[in-house]
C-alpha cells in the first residue's frame, strides 16, 4: 500500500502549533485557492467521532469526501479516516512533537490506496504523490506564516473583532485567520443569522443594526463593496458601486462614533484606484488623489469614515491594489486566456499594475489591527509594481505557456467600456511606503514568488 509522509520544522511552541490545528476554521487556511474544496458538513472538532463532509472538484467533477475522526490525543495528534470518497482507503494521521521550548515538528503520514488497485497506481500513482507533495507543502507553509504572524502580536491576547465581508474573496480568508489566532471574529450579515453562528445581521441602506452589539470590541473591519469588475459601468452600476461603499462606511462611522465603549481601530477597505491614472509616477500615501469614476469613489469611501475619527477612534483606510488569489478576482481572468493559448499583453503593456498576494493583504490586516501609531491611508500593494506586459510575461512563465497574443485597447473598450479601460488600460505605480517605514513583512514581494504561491506552482 502506498505511504506518503511529511514533516516540517515549525518555529512554534507544540501547544501553540496542535491549538492552531484546533481550530474551528484551520481547514479553511490549509484548503489552498488552487484546490476546490467546499465543506459541506461539520461535526465536532478533532476528537473522536467528529465528521467533516467535503466536496471536492477537479476539472467539471465533483466528488463527495467523507472523513471520521479517531485516535485523538490532545496537544499530540489526531486521525481522518476516509468513509466515502475518492481513495479506495485513506487514513491520515497527523502528529505534533516538541522540539524545544521555540520549536516543534509537524509529521503528516498517510496511507492510501487507488480505486483499482496495482493498476490505478500504476495509471495515476505518480500524480497522485505529485498532488500530495505540492498540497502538503503548502499546508506545513501556510501554517509556519500563520504562526508566525499570530506570535508577533500573542502578547495582546485574544480579541474581540467585527468584519463585514466576511463571505467574500478576502473577508473569508481573514475571518478564518483570525479566529484561527484565537480571536473572537463577528460576521455583520445582510441575511438572517445561522443558528448559533456569531453573526449579527445589519442592513446599512435601512440603517438597521442592533448598536449594543457593537459596544466593547476591540477592532471593525469593513470589506463590503459591491464587485467593481461584475459588469459594464453603466448609470445605475456606477451608483450601485458608490452607494455600497459610501453608505455602508458612513453607517458605520457614525455607529461607532456613539457607542460608549467604542473599538480601538476602524479599518475600511479602500483602493488604489484613488490615485486615478498616473502613468510612470511613484506613489505613496502623501500622493495626491486622482481623476475619474474610482477615484471620485474611492475619495467619498474614505471621507464617509470621518464621523469615527472624529470621536478618536483610529481609522485606517486600506488601499488595496491587485489581489492575486487563484479562488477568484483578477487573477483567474488572466490565467484562463493564457492557458487556452490567446492570452497576451492588453493594450500598450506599459501601464502599471501593483499587486498584493492574499497571502500578505491577510497578514497586514492583522497586522493592522495591532500597530497602534499607524492611521490614514495605508497602500496594500507589494514593493514590486511591474508593468503589465512584465506581468504577463511573467504569469506565462509560471504557467508554462507562451503568451503570443495581444488584446488591443480598442477592444477592451469595445467590450468593457469604460470599466475596462478603468481597470484593463489605466494603472498606478504604487508603494507601499507606509509598510515598509513600519517594518512589516512581505512573505511574497516579489511577482513570480507570489504567482508560484497563489497558484501552487
Amino acid at each position: 500500500m502506498p505511504v506518503f509522509e511529511k514533516r516540517s520544522q515549525i518555529a512554534a511552541p507544540v501547544k501553540a502549533l496542535f491549538n492552531w490545528h484546533n481550530r474551528s476554521r484551520t481547514f479553511e487556511r490549509l484548503s489552498p485557492s488552487w484546490q476546490k474544496v467546499r465543506v459541506l458538513e461539520k461535526k465536532g472538532g478533532l476528537e473522536d467521532g467528529a465528521r467533516m463532509v467535503m466536496e471536492l472538484q477537479q476539472g467539471p467533477f465533483r466528488r463527495k469526501w467523507v472523513a471520521i475522526h479517531s485516535a485523538y490525543i490532545e496537544g499530540k495528534q489526531f486521525c481522518d479516516e476516509q468513509v466515502q470518497g475518492p481513495f479506495a482507503k485513506w487514513v491520515h494521521t497527523h502528529k505534533f512533537l516538541p522540539e524545544s521550548d521555540t520549536t516543534s515538528l509537524i509529521d503528516d503520514h498517510i496511507e492510501y490506496a487507488t480505486p483499482l488497485g496495482f493498476l490505478g497506481n500504476l495509471v495515476a500513482g505518480g500524480y497522485i504523490r505529485g498532488l500530495l507533495e505540492r498540497l502538503f507543502t503548502f499546508r506545513h507553509t501556510r501554517t509556519q506564516n500563520d504562526l508566525m504572524r499570530y506570535q508577533a502580536f500573542a502578547r495582546n491576547g485574544s480579541l474581540k473583532i467585527v468584519l463585514t465581508g466576511a463571505s467574500g474573496m478576502v473577508g473569508s480568508q481573514l475571518r478564518a485567520f483570525l479566529s484561527c489566532a484565537g480571536h473572537e471574529v463577528i460576521s455583520l450579515v445582510r441575511h438572517a443569522p445561522h443558528p448559533g453562528s456569531s453573526e449579527i445581521f445589519w442592513d446599512p441602506i435601512r440603517g438597521e443594526l442592533d448598536k449594543t452589539s457593537l459596544e466593547s470590541v476591540d477592532a471593525v473591519i469593513h470589506l463590503a463593496g459591491e464587485n467593481i469588475g461584475a459588469g459594464r459601468w453603466t448609470a445605475a452600476r456606477k451608483a450601485q458601486i458608490l452607494d455600497s461603499r459610501v453608505a455602508g462606511t458612513a453607517f458605520l462611522a457614525e455607529t461607532l462614533a456613539k457607542l460608549k465603549h467604542p473599538p480601538k481601530v476602524f479599518i475600511v477597505s479602500s483602493a488604489i484606484g484613488f490615485y486615478g491614472d498616473r502613468g510612470e509616477e511613484i506613489l505613496t500615501e502623501e500622493s495626491p488623489a486622482g481623476k475619474g469614476f474610482l477615484s471620485d469613489v474611492c475619495q467619498a469611501w474614505e471621507k464617509a469614515a470621518e464621523p469615527a475619527k472624529k470621536a478618536g477612534i483610529r481609522v485606517v483606510n486600506v488601499r488595496t491594489g491587485i489581489v492575486l488569489s487563484a479562488a477568484g478576482g483578477a487573477l483567474p481572468k488572466m490565467v484562463t486566456p493564457i492557458l487556452l493559448g490567446v492570452g497576451g499583453t492588453i493594450g500598450s503593456g506599459k501601464q502599471w499594475m501593483s499587486w498584493v498576494s492574499m497571502e500578505d493583504l491577510v497578514g497586514l490586516y492583522h497586522y493592522l489591527i495591532h500597530a497602534g501609531d499607524i492611521s490614514g491611508p495605508v497602500n496594500a500593494t507589494a514593493p514590486g509594481s511591474v508593468t503589465n506586459k512584465s506581468f504577463i510575461k511573467t504569469l506565462g512563465k509560471v504557467l508554462g505557456w507562451p503568451t503570443l497574443f495581444p488584446l488591443p485597447g480598442f477592444m477592451v473598450k469595445l467590450l468593457l467600456g469604460e470599466m475596462g479601460e478603468a481597470l484593463l488600460l489605466e494603472g498606478q505605480q504604487v508603494k507601499p511606503a507606509k509598510l515598509e517605514k513600519a517594518g512589516f513583512k512581505f512573505l511574497y514581494p516579489d511577482l513570480e514568488s507570489a504567482l508560484r504561491w497563489e497558484l501552487g506552482k
